[in-house]
C-alpha cells in the first residue's frame, strides 16, 4: 500500500469504507446481543428456566452476526 501522502482519492475511500463497515457490524453485533439477552431474559421469566433461553439467544446472536459478516467478507473478496 502507498504512504498516505500518495494514496489516490479512491484508495482512501475504500480503506474509510472498510474501517466503517467493520465498525457498523461490530456495533450490530453489540445490539444484536443485548437485544437477544433481553428477549431471552423475558422467555426465562414467562417459563421458570432461568439462564437457558438468555444464553442461548444471546449465542445465536453472535453466531448469526458472524456468520452475516462472514458471508459479506466472502462477498466483497469476490469483487475484488
Amino acid at each position: 500500500m502507498l504512504p498516505a501522502k500518495h494514496q489516490t482519492h479512491r484508495e482512501k475511500f475504500t480503506t474509510f469504507g472498510g474501517i466503517l463497515m467493520l465498525s457498523a457490524w461490530g456495533f450490530a453485533m453489540v445490539i444484536a446481543s443485548f437485544l437477544f439477552l433481553y428477549i431471552g431474559n423475558i422467555v426465562d421469566e414467562l417459563l421458570g428456566t432461568t439462564p437457558n433461553f438468555m444464553l442461548g439467544f444471546f449465542f445465536l446472536a453472535i453466531i448469526l452476526c458472524i456468520w452475516r459478516l462472514y458471508q459479506e467478507a466472502w462477498k466483497k473478496r469476490k469483487d475484488v
